[in-house]
């Protein structure tokens, strides 16, 4: 073991792994957390379960947690920022403030873990309503409510019995600069749509899509479950407008399988909000110096094989910070941006 440690910045799943992997190969590590507790955006936006399988989100990332803290040589540095960089690969200097003062620690090389954001739908609030109508919510509102046990209608504490969800809020959308698909909005619908049906049982759930995308084993995990099971109603459509009508919500848009204009009326609508970079992954790529792509994400360096390398040698990117990622994504390449760390840190050692 080096006198060194590997930072990792970013205390969610992907910040999590990366950290747990670097002490598994019996190196030092040093996490900082801006945030006052550990497991990221999941635990900040209460999530009630992760998506595909359904477990509590409480219990899967505090066994990471556990697990960490019950390791060697790891230190966690919460209510922390990164203020600055100094030095090269293998011989790095972080300077770091928190609750004790401002700290330099010595790093052999960095992992960037700082995560994503949910998209602002109040950017489209002319379509949707979000800051004007109380039943209008988003995914992270429905999967609080969930985790609550009280799947209610804001606007009176009744219980909704027509809900419907307006996929890609945020994404695939030229008009304000976020182009790509958001990859987990689809899946999450569905696993909210499941939790929903099963909580209330005599409720009508409809999901409204541009095209529905599944990845991996997700299909047969949630999709057919949610329709054949769950009997969730799909409808390939896009949603234009959303008012008032009484005490109702009217969706206007066109059924576009039908080639005709669509008005429904819902209890409470759900909208399925994209990912964008976290302002802490902007901020630290500015005081790291490292490349951001177009949309402000951690610019890959080598892609596509080297996939968690970015411009500046010795310092690696994991998760959401790259862009559109699910857990599984922020697992993998935490554990991969931990390994390269670790060989990198090693090989100075050897030269030095």
């Amino acid at each position: 073991m080096s006198n060194q440690s590997v930072v990792v910045i970013g205390g969610g799943p992907a910040g999590l792994r990366a950290a747990t992997t670097v002490a598994e190969l019996g190196e030092r590590v040093t996490l900082i957390e801006q945030r006052s507790f550990l497991g990221g955006t999941p635990i900040a936006e209460n999530y009630a379960s992760l998506t595909p399988h359904l477990h509590s989100a409480e219990e899967s990332i505090g066994a990471i947690v556990t697990r960490l803290q019950g390791l060697p040589g790891v230190e966690i540095l919460t209510e922390t920022e990164v203020q600055s960089l100094q030095g090269e690969a293998g011989d790095f200097t972080v300077s770091v403030s928190g609750p004790g003062g401002n700290r330099d620690i010595a790093a052999g090389a960095i992992v960037v873990a700082t995560g994503f954001q949910h998209f602002d739908p109040g950017r489209e609030t002319q379509m949707y309503g979000y800051y004007e109508y109380p039943d209008v919510v988003a995914l992270q509102d429905l999967e609080a409510m969930i985790k609550d046990g009280n799947i209610v209608r804001p606007s009176n504490g009744e219980t909704p019995k027509r809900i419907c969800f307006i996929q890609c809020v945020g994404s695939r959308d030229r008009q304000i600069g976020n182009e790509y698909c958001s990859k987990v909005c689809c899946g999450v619908a569905s696993k909210e749509a499941i939790e929903v049906r099963e909580a209330i049982p005599d409720s009508e759930v409809f999901i409204f899509y541009i095209d529905m995308r599944m990845y991996g084993y997700w299909e047969s995990q949630i999709y057919w479950p949610a329709q054949e099971k769950h009997h969730v109603q799909y409808v390939k459509g896009i949603v234009t407008e959303i008012l008032r009508k009484e005490d109702k919500l009217l969706v206007r848009g066109e059924d576009t399988t039908m080639g005709r204009p669509m008005e429904v009326m819902m209890d409470m609508v759900v909208l399925s909000v994209g990912m964008e970079p976290s302002a802490g992954t902007r901020k630290i790529a500015g005081v790291l110096g490292i490349n951001q792509n177009k949309y402000g994400f951690i610019d890959v360096a080598n892609p596509p094989l080297d996939t968690v390398s970015t411009s500046r040698d010795g310092i690696f990117a994991a998760g959401a910070a790259l862009g559109p990622a699910d857990l599984e994504d922020c697992s993998s390449s935490g554990g991969m941006a931990a390994a390269r760390a670790v060989a990198l840190m090693r090989r100075a050692v050897a030269a030095g």
